[in-house]
């Protein structure tokens, strides 16, 4: 059995890095539909942060699982713990009707995440893949 662990430790987080910045892209399209009073916009966009959040969870467990010990450094998952604590106070602020904040915190947030998307697919593994051949 295949074990993208070995190869590349950090081939999981690169794919859910991505998916959370097309996540959150897509979150601030419907932001947009929804400040345009757009019928649909506000739906979409309370549908789209339950897949912001999943997306944050899901980058967060591939940093996690990236680091296990002997991986790579800690650095990814103290990248992507804000993330989520941003994620759920977007989403206490956006049901709370609190534009003034929602509205840069997610800004911050889309921008945070393609910066970590950019760390993330230059960095380069800790340690040699198993199985790569490399001589210790």
């Amino acid at each position: 059995m295949f074990d993208w662990h070995t190869r590349d430790p950090l081939r999981l987080m690169r794919v859910t890095t991505v998916l959370q910045s097309a996540a959150l892209l897509a979150q601030a399209v419907t932001a947009g539909l929804l400040l345009a009073s757009v019928p649909a916009g506000r739906t979409a966009h309370g549908v789209l942060a339950g897949v912001v959040i999943l997306a944050v969870l899901l980058n967060l467990l591939a940093a996690v699982l990236a680091w296990r010990p002997g991986g790579e450094s800690a650095r990814f998952i103290l990248r992507s713990l804000p993330m989520l604590v941003f994620a759920l106070v977007q989403t206490a602020l956006g049901y709370a009707h609190v534009r003034e904040l929602h509205v840069p915190i997610g800004v911050l947030m889309f921008a945070a995440s393609v910066l970590l998307l950019t760390q993330v697919r230059s960095a380069k593994p800790a340690r040699p893949a198993v199985g790569s051949g490399a001589v210790s």
